[in-house]
């Protein structure tokens, strides 16, 4: 059966100060009425139902993650005692869907992307399941044609085709520079990686254990204490022995057998406060406003306000200026990145309050 895995353990740290450490990026709302996590549920459904749909995600947030999705039962809530980036992650879930479900395809995604329509989405996910049915040694990932030469997306570059909209990958390509991107924008045969994948439980177990035995060691481990008193304890001691590695790094650039099935749908990965503006309208000034605001003699500035707080902005430029009840950010929209830097020099002064 098909069971989706949201991997939902990121901080969003270039979201300061609207995401906290209490209350990561997926958790926030900023396309239509539910939040991020909320939308990657809805997206599966009726395709996949509660009972077969599984989060892995920080401990600390497990109670938070059930308020958001109260049609999960709680045993598919999985925590990590800490980040160890997706591989781990990955591995984790399928030893338990493997578990449950010893012929378990999972669609494993990232809770924090706006995808549209799900219509499309759903038809690229069952083409996928399609393929792994078919040679479920198969390793499928999701490529969205690019749409500009962006630099801040890995690559996907594909070759032979084997169905329609699905191709064998021949490389992956690192965050290119401009010229670089310009020329896979001008080639027609790459693909921003999503993230998003398609595969057996079974099979990327078997993969792991190829090609990253300090994993597979920790979850054979694991293995044991399935279904005793015991696990909390070994999940506690095994997890943070695994390497922080990426299953991009850890085992697909790795693999023999990868496909990648091209999206139909629009995808936005919500990386930064950029994304606002993406997301949502802009003025004829360039100028995009969630909340209350006034602006004068200003253009190309993303602003945010909350709880009927009103910005006032004049002469003002490129900016980013998102204000919440205890914290207000004013930063260069041409640096945004910059913004992990400021949460860093926040902790080095001590002001834990606000993170």
């Amino acid at each position: 059966m098909l069971h989706a895995v949201i991997m939902a353990g990121g901080s969003g740290t270039r979201f300061w100060p609207l995401s906290r450490q209490a209350l990561p990026k997926q958790f926030l709302t900023l396309a239509g009425e539910r939040s991020l996590i909320q939308s990657a549920f809805d997206r599966c459904q009726p395709m996949i139902l509660g009972d077969r749909f599984w989060v892995v995600t920080n401990e600390s947030m497990i109670e938070t993650t059930a308020d958001h999705l109260p049609e999960l039962p709680m045993a598919h809530l999985i925590p990590e005692p800490c980040g160890r980036n997706t591989a781990p992650c990955v591995g984790l879930a399928a030893l338990l869907l493997a578990q449950e479900d010893p012929e378990a395809i999972m669609l494993v995604m990232p809770a924090d992307h706006v995808i549209s329509s799900i219509e499309s989405f759903q038809e690229a996910v069952l083409n996928a399941v399609n393929v792994v049915r078919k040679d479920p040694e198969q390793l499928v990932l999701f490529g969205v044609p690019p749409t500009s030469p962006a630099t801040g997306y890995g690559y996907i570059e594909r070759c032979k085709s084997i169905s329609n909209g699905v191709y064998k990958v021949a490389s992956f390509r690192e965050k290119p520079d401009r010229p670089t991107a310009e020329e896979y924008l001008q080639q027609g045969t790459f693909y921003w990686n999503c993230g998003i994948f398609v595969w057996k439980a079974q099979t990327i177990l078997d993969e792991l254990e190829k090609h990253q035995p300090g994993i597979s060691t920790q979850l054979k481990q694991l293995q044991k204490s399935m279904n005793t008193p015991a696990w909390d304890s070994a999940l506690a001691e095994c997890f943070p022995k695994m390497p922080s590695i990426s299953i991009d790094y850890a085992v697909l650039e790795k693999s023999k057998k990868i496909a990648v099935v091209e999206a139909p749908f629009d995808w936005d990965d919500v990386g930064s406060l950029e994304a606002m503006s993406r997301l949502n309208s802009t003025d004829e000034n360039g100028n995009t406003v969630i909340g209350t605001a006034c602006l004068v003699d200003s253009k190309d500035n993303i602003v945010r306000s909350s709880d009927g707080h009103t910005v006032g902005l004049l002469g003002i430029k490129n900016c980013i200026v998102v204000h919440t009840p205890d914290a207000t950010l004013v930063a260069d929209r041409t640096d945004e990145n910059a913004i992990r830097d400021l949460v860093e020099a926040l902790k080095e002064q001590g002001h834990h309050n606000v993170l």
